[in-house]
């Protein structure tokens, strides 16, 4: 998919985990590569799942990018770097600053291309991206497949010790036995969520 919007412009490509969203990014990096267009990825450095300086999908494709803490510190990186395209991976553990960043850079004539959970565990809009998907032009919502269901699966299903995890846990959990699945609306649950 190419857009030829006048001058920059924001993309997200958002939806549930195990959607594809960071094979997608690397889908589009490789079409940049091919083009030979210059680009830059970044990723949160609390995000050290596959490593430091890496942004790699669950089928262990990968691509290096610059692990930072906070959204205004992709700045200095364009003085040094000649680019044409931003790439943002796991946007929702940015800081609240990152909309006021991708819209800045977009005005600025960048293709800003940003990868995340649109949604928490609870369903809820999550951190950032909300702000980032009211400002895109191009927005890619994924999906993944319920393994209950069957059907498209929207939202994040956070497992602690084996069941659903509450509505009042914490958004992100530090040493727990957790694990996530996708899921369809009708087979989330979230004990304690007002219905």
């Amino acid at each position: 998919m190419y857009h030829n919007f006048d001058g920059g412009y924001i993309e997200v490509v958002c939806g549930p985990m195990f959607a594809g969203k960071t094979e997608e990014l690397i889908r589009r990096i490789k079409r940049l590569e091919y083009a030979h267009i210059p680009y830059i990825v970044f990723k949160p450095k609390i995000d050290d799942r596959y490593g430091d300086n890496v942004i790699k999908s669950h089928n262990k494709n990968q691509k290096d990018a610059f692990n930072i803490e906070k959204a205004r510190e992709i700045l200095p990186y364009l003085k040094d770097h000649k680019v044409e395209v931003i790439i943002v991976d796991e946007a929702l553990f940015f800081d609240e600053e990152l909309p006021e960043v991708v819209d800045h850079l977009a005005d600025l004539g960048y293709r800003v291309i940003v990868g995340g959970l649109d949604r928490d565990f609870r369903g809820e809009p999550f951190g950032p991206m909300p702000s980032i998907l009211a400002r895109a032009e191009v927005v890619t919502k994924l999906t993944a497949i319920c393994p209950i269901s069957g059907k498209p699966a929207t939202r994040t299903q956070r497992i602690i010790n084996g069941k659903p995890a509450s509505y009042d846990d914490p958004i992100v959990l530090i040493d727990a036995e957790e694990s996530y699945e996708p899921r369809s609306r009708n087979k989330h649950d979230v004990p304690g969520k007002k219905k």
